[in-house]
């Protein structure tokens, strides 16, 4: 029997859908040219080592003493004074100006963010499984193609075109260097990681999962039909998670100046993969982290973001309050494993037992065809 291709299986209504989606996606797009489209662009050398700190540090939107950190100059040095002066030259300076301006938002990346968690949803919840189908034809529902070309956007246009700033984990990062006086809008800083806490409790981690792009890129890697074996086994949960939660704790005590006495600095910066984005490899161990990250991502599933990202671990706590997200009717369910056999964590496992905090769950929708008795399902609300 020749098995029919989801495309073909789709309704009317569901193709009014996606069409629907995608003119919705592109609008959010072309309005995120705007405030691009005027927009000064600063470049390293709009700066000189005749300017002082004092002149600098507004334009480059940190402060005095988050300027002064980066270039190795005491927090007490006279900020009014040429920082040549200093003993700062201008290959120097422009070098961390360069940096610097590599953590600038790329505003536009709002915008692709929102189009891929908009489109992402719309498939989990609308489009992935073609209306009137039989269970028996489940093996066809939300096929892999779609994903793999919103993956393939957020590294291409969120990624090597646009930048590394902003992304999830960054949003949480400079918050927390906020609040230690490295950045002079601590509350634009907050809204900043509202957006990305948002847009996880709409669609359960979906903008880890469908838009950010060190995660696509992972994402594709565990892709690649290769060590298949190997990838069906897991890291427990709680060895990852408390590895996460651990290295965001001792991040804190660093970076409030708890250990080690110097307030400000960030272990993040050292192992901060998306500056991958800019091909910014100054750092040995930023290179380590991307090289191991990449490679482990052959057969574990997104190491990076189940071992280290900050705002994976944040988010694992947003996603309590999930709009859409999976869920299980445990009045059909026969608990025989399939969903959880697919899951490339153990949230499904979780989420099947009824626990409280399952593992972390990227709205993959690996499991969403997988169940015999139909009772797993990509929803706002619980099923009946």
């Amino acid at each position: 029997m020749n098995k029919k291709s989801w495309i073909s299986l789709i309704s009317i209504k569901q193709r009014v859908w996606i069409f629907a989606t995608i003119s919705v996606m592109i609008l959010i797009i072309a309005i995120g040219f705007l405030p691009d489209s005027s927009k000064e662009l600063l470049k390293p050398s709009d700066f000189n080592a005749s300017m002082s700190i004092k002149e600098m540090a507004p334009k480059l939107g940190i402060t005095r003493k988050s300027l002064a950190r980066e270039l190795n100059l005491p927090l007490s040095v006279r900020k009014g004074k040429p920082v040549k002066t200093l003993g700062i030259t201008n290959e120097e300076l422009h070098h961390v100006v360069e940096h610097i301006l590599s953590h600038t938002d790329a505003s536009l990346k709002y915008y692709i963010y929102v189009a891929l968690v908009l489109g992402g949803l719309v498939f989990l919840v609308r489009l992935g499984r073609p209306d009137g189908s039989d269970i028996k034809d489940r093996k066809g529902w939300y096929p892999r193609t779609p994903y793999i070309i919103f993956l393939l956007i957020s590294v291409i246009a969120a990624g090597f075109l646009l930048g590394k700033s902003p992304n999830p984990m960054e949003a949480i990062v400079k918050v927390f260097k906020s609040m230690v006086g490295l950045y002079p809008d601590p509350i634009i800083k907050v809204i900043a990681l509202a957006f990305f806490i948002i847009l996880a409790i709409v669609g359960n981690k979906i903008i880890c999962g469908w838009a950010c792009p060190f995660g696509s890129l992972q994402e594709l890697i565990f892709f690649l039909p290769i060590l298949r074996k190997i990838k069906k086994k897991k890291i427990p949960f709680v060895i990852t998670n408390s590895i996460r939660a651990i290295i965001f704790a001792v991040m804190l005590l660093f970076l409030f100046g708890i250990i080690g006495g110097r307030k400000g600095f960030v272990i993040y910066h050292f192992v901060n993969p998306f500056n991958l984005f800019n091909l910014d490899f100054d750092s040995l161990t930023v290179i380590i982290t991307i090289v191991i990250a990449l490679s482990l991502s052959l057969f574990v599933y997104r190491p990076f973001c189940q071992l280290i990202c900050p705002f994976g671990f944040v988010s694992w706590i947003a996603e309590r309050f999930s709009i859409f997200r999976v869920r299980v009717d445990k009045n059909i369910c026969t608990q025989c494993g399939a969903c959880s056999n697919v899951c490339p964590t153990e949230a499904a496992k979780g989420i099947v037992a009824g626990n409280k905090m399952p593992a972390d769950c990227f709205s993959c929708g690996r499991c969403l065809n997988s169940c015999p008795v139909d009772a797993i399902k990509y929803t706002f609300k619980n099923n009946k």
